[in-house]
């Protein structure tokens, strides 16, 4: 059953397809479990494989010779769809009490028997909780729970749904999903849903964010006790129709899971072993022929011919020519301008290195279908790691292996390295991409046949003991040392001088927190932290005795000593001018010195900020006076909610962003998922042609050039949202969609076309 059978189905009888092609690549699919029930039983089954069709028939039609082929498809498969089976979880139509339906930020009503919600403003999150009439489904023998959706409102929205179950402790557990809909359009977001292993068995699957697909998830689904459905950020206005949740299974129901069958998990090349896709490896002779196909490829796709060397817009309009990178408000949005004066926009890849799916092996060896030998030349893929960032190998010694690397090596020989980087840089042209975004090393920076960013850290500057961060504590901007600490971190990055680096970062995902977070972090930090000191001075010099302090803030100090020793922090609300008024001291004086440390090194450079994941407007608006970018790292489905505080105009770097899916061998769709290539493709392209719609943002930088090992990384990360696999093999659908956009970069940005002045 291949693509083109697909596209010859008539729209009048083709109600929903799901399956897999010939080849094993994923069908466009469609869901809409609603009248499911009352057609065929395996009609909400979203992901069945070989020669598994449903088709309905959605209205009366003229008999043709196509629709004749389909109906006979029918009778071919009716034999598979008698074993599937569907159960409504809550009927709408006549199960729901809204009185009983616990809602948050969002108006509910019953609609045609579809449920629909309403925001009435703009929220983090609104939706709306379903529970079963029982107590809880057990819904041990289903595949997963679909839930069909239909945005009816004038905006974007990304829906949520997850389903929940306790453990014996209380502990909620949860399998979510989510998908992103354009007004009007209808799709169902499913979940989906594993028995629950025994514990004994679920810890030995350690060091993984995601499990794999069809043998595990967290959840109990013989316990599920509550669905939520949201709307993720949804903006004033949101609304959306659904239909009464479904839970399906196909063929045979979940079985109980062998441990025995389990493991080895990964092949000898980095894979799932238990599953098989579209572009998998099985051996050096299918590595070799993905080297002479993509090489053909790349000749027969050299990249836009309207840009120049550095990826500027050559055919655009010519401005003024420094040598270097630099930006400018030109014809009412913000640019990069190039080394020649060219408009640039940075489309860009984070991570190209051949380091960055490294995986670890300690405590799992058993996982590892042929770990080569740990000497030449495979000892280059082993390394032994002092610690992990987060999960299960946070702060343990652990030993890692690099899959990619002894695939590179399998691919091109000994010399594989310097293949590898003059590969991907023509890759990134072919590709429609102009900027290494993050991580150059030497080797590639050096080449000089790409711009490209610099990012430096500050983990060895004193940190402020009452801040948290997901990765680090946030600096204290008043040790004495922050200065001298920045610099040191800065010199011993490449770039300086270079006409081709753009710029550097300062420092990834620091924990700021709201406009008083970082005061209040200060209060609760030791006496002798030097930001306590630098507070409790202006605190001084303000209210000069503390009993005024103690009147404006409600508290009892008895003395400016006992306020510096105290790690208590005040009534929020009382001192909310103060706090904010620190806050936004702290965030001044840490953008001052790290942009004095940038043009000091490098002057010729620009200062692109520090990559906020989350902001306050005091932060952004100290970032906007001292950076000449201001940088985010946004997973989001679309930028087009992205706003800086008013009276905020600057330029904008994206500095991450991704959409990940599970089709081939992935465990853990990231933070942005999407049901297969084909909807990572969309995403990508409906996410930066956003940006380029969006008059500050001057580019956008995908996280990252290859998939994350299946089995984590040191913290426990395994996205599946490389443009190229654990093997080396791009992804199609995400290349051409690249090249898409890529082609057509300049042309969207300046909407108009706009005319270059005369020389």
């Amino acid at each position: 059953m291949g693509q083109a059978w697909l596209e010859s189905v008539p729209a009048p009888l083709l109600y929903t397809l799901h399956g897999q092609d010939e080849d094993g690549g994923w069908l466009r699919n469609r869901l809409y479990p609603r009248q499911a029930k009352d057609a065929i039983a395996g009609g909400a089954c979203p992901r069945f494989h070989h020669a598994t069709t449903a088709l309905f028939w959605r209205r009366p039609f003229m008999l043709t010779r196509q629709s004749a082929c389909c109906i006979l498809m029918v009778f071919a498969c009716f034999h598979s769809l008698a074993r599937a089976e569907v159960t409504v979880l809550v009927d709408f139509s006549k199960d729901l009490d809204l009185a009983t339906v616990e809602s948050h930020n969002a108006k509910l009503s019953l609609n045609n028997n579809a449920l629909r919600m309403e925001v009435g403003q703009a929220n983090d999150i609104a939706g709306f909780i379903l529970k079963p009439p029982g107590g809880r489904w057990n819904l041990t023998q289903f595949h997963e729970v679909a839930v069909d959706v239909k945005n009816v409102g004038k905006q974007p929205v990304t829906v949520s749904c997850k389903a929940v179950s306790p453990d014996t402790a209380g502990k909620q557990h949860a399998s979510i999903a989510s998908l992103e809909l354009a007004p009007g359009e209808r799709n169902a977001v499913r979940v989906t849903l594993t028995q629950a292993l025994p514990p004994e068995f679920r810890l030995k699957l350690v060091g993984m964010r995601g499990l794999p697909m069809g043998i595990a998830t967290d959840i109990d689904s013989a316990n599920v006790t509550q669905l939520h459905i949201d709307i993720v950020k949804p903006a004033e206005g949101c609304r959306l129709e659904i239909s009464s949740p479904l839970a399906w299974f196909l063929n045979e129901p979940n079985q109980p899971i062998d441990e025995d069958q389990v493991f080895p998990l990964i092949d000898r090349f980095g894979q799932f072993i238990h599953k098989d896709w579209l572009g998998k490896i099985h051996s050096e002779e299918d590595l070799a022929s993905r080297k002479q196909e993509e090489a053909a490829d790349l000749a027969a796709h050299p990249g836009p011919d309207n840009w120049n060397q550095y990826g500027g817009w050559k055919a655009g309009p010519q401005l003024k020519a420094t040598g270097f990178f630099r930006t400018e408000k030109y014809n009412g949005k913000w640019w990069l301008v190039d080394p020649e004066g060219r408009l640039f926009w940075s489309q860009g890849i984070w991570g190209i290195t051949a380091t960055g799916a490294a995986t670890p092996i300690s405590d799992r060896e058993h996982w590892f279908a042929d770990l080569p030998p740990d000497e030449a030349p495979y000892s280059q893929f082993f390394k032994q790691v002092s610690r992990g960032a987060h999960g299960y190998y946070k702060d343990k010694e652990h030993k890692q292996f690099n899959f990619l690397g002894l695939n590179l090596l399998r691919k091109y020989g000994e010399d594989w390295e310097p293949q590898f980087q003059a590969i991907v840089h023509q890759r990134l042209r072919s590709w429609g991409i102009n900027t290494v975004a993050g991580l150059p090393t030497s080797k590639t920076s050096s080449l000089r046949k790409m711009p490209y960013v610099v990012l430096f850290g500050l983990s060895k500057s004193l940190s402020l003991a009452g801040s948290t961060g997901y990765w680090r504590k946030f600096p204290d901007v008043f040790a004495p040392a922050f200065r001298e600490e920045a610099s040191k971190a800065m010199a011993g990055k490449p770039g300086k001088g270079d006409p081709w680096c753009i710029g550097y970062f300062v420092e990834n995902e620091l924990g700021w927190g709201d406009e008083s977070a970082l005061a209040i972090a200060t209060l609760k930090s030791p006496a002798d932290q030097p930001a306590k000191e630098a507070f409790v001075g202006d605190l001084r010099k303000k209210y000069e005795t503390i009993e005024r302090l103690n009147a404006a803030w409600g508290s009892r100090h008895a003395s400016w000593d006992a306020l510096q020793q105290c790690t208590t922090p005040p009534d929020q609300k009382l001192a909310q001018a103060d706090l904010e008024n620190f806050t936004s001291r702290i965030s001044e004086r840490f953008f001052e010195i790290t942009r004095d440390v940038v043009k000091e090194q490098a002057p010729t450079q620009l200062d692109l900020g520090c990559r906020f994941s989350r902001s306050n407007p005091l932060a952004l608006r100290a970032a906007a006076k001292f950076c000449d970018v201001i940088s985010f790292n946004r997973y989001q489905y679309t930028l087009a909610d992205l706003r800086l505080p008013k009276g905020v105009d600057r330029p904008v770097l994206i500095g991450e962003f991704h959409f990940g899916a599970i089709d081939r061998g992935g465990f853990h769709a990231s933070l942005c998922p999407t049901a297969d290539q084909n909807g990572r493709a969309q995403a990508y392209k409906t996410y930066v042609e956003s940006a380029l719609d969006n008059s500050n943002v001057v580019g956008v930088h995908w996280f990252q050039l290859t998939d994350q090992a299946a089995t984590g990384r040191g913290d426990s990360e395994n996205f599946q949202i490389g443009f190229l696999d654990i093997c080396d093999t791009p992804y199609a659908e995400l290349v051409q969609a690249a090249r898409e956009v890529g082609a057509e970069l300049y042309q969207r940005r300046s909407a108009s076309g706009v005319e270059p002045p005369a020389d």
